[in-house]
């Protein structure tokens, strides 16, 4: 598996895994109704941005998105966002991105790392997160509706670089 810069040619791998997971309203705070066309312009960052895919032979196993958490006074701190196609979780795929995100970040000279909206039940994503470094800043408490465990949190988490 490797990690490259996302090309427009990807998007027909790329859509069915977004589509997929924020369908299944278990991770992302994406409407479930997007579109692909909003879908491509929510998740395909131009410059300072950055979208990656990862790749075995010509598939795509999964996707992140990054850049500046905010603008402004806000911009010394990245963010980034990462999803794995369903057959492909558990092979180090969502690792393999999220450390590409946090070396890509630190050759860009950002301060940090920031998530905003972490799902808490997201229990697989949680402990990569932890294990790369960051940690739980604060919790906002019922948060998020999942389909099936109801009102649960939303983690803020952060790596200082």
């Amino acid at each position: 598996m490797r990690i490259r810069e996302f090309a427009p040619q990807d998007w027909a791998q790329v859509w069915p895994i977004i589509s997929d997971v924020v369908r299944a309203e278990e991770t992302f705070v994406y409407d479930p109704a997007l579109t692909a066309d909003e879908a491509y312009d929510l998740w395909v960052d131009v410059p300072p941005g950055r979208t990656a895919v990862a790749v075995e032979g010509e598939r795509v196993l999964g996707t992140a998105k990054m850049g500046p958490n905010r603008p402004g006074p806000g911009s010394h701190v990245s963010t980034a966002s990462f999803m794995v196609a369903a057959d492909a979780r558990g092979r180090g795929v969502g690792t393999a991105l999220c450390r590409d995100a946090l070396d890509w970040a630190r050759r860009q000279g950002y301060a940090g790392m920031q998530f905003n909206a972490v799902v808490e039940t997201n229990r697989a994503a949680v402990e990569v997160y932890l294990r790369e470094g960051f940690t739980v800043v604060g919790t906002v408490p019922g948060a998020f509706r999942h389909p099936t465990l109801g009102r649960v949190g939303l983690h803020v988490m952060y790596c200082e670089f």
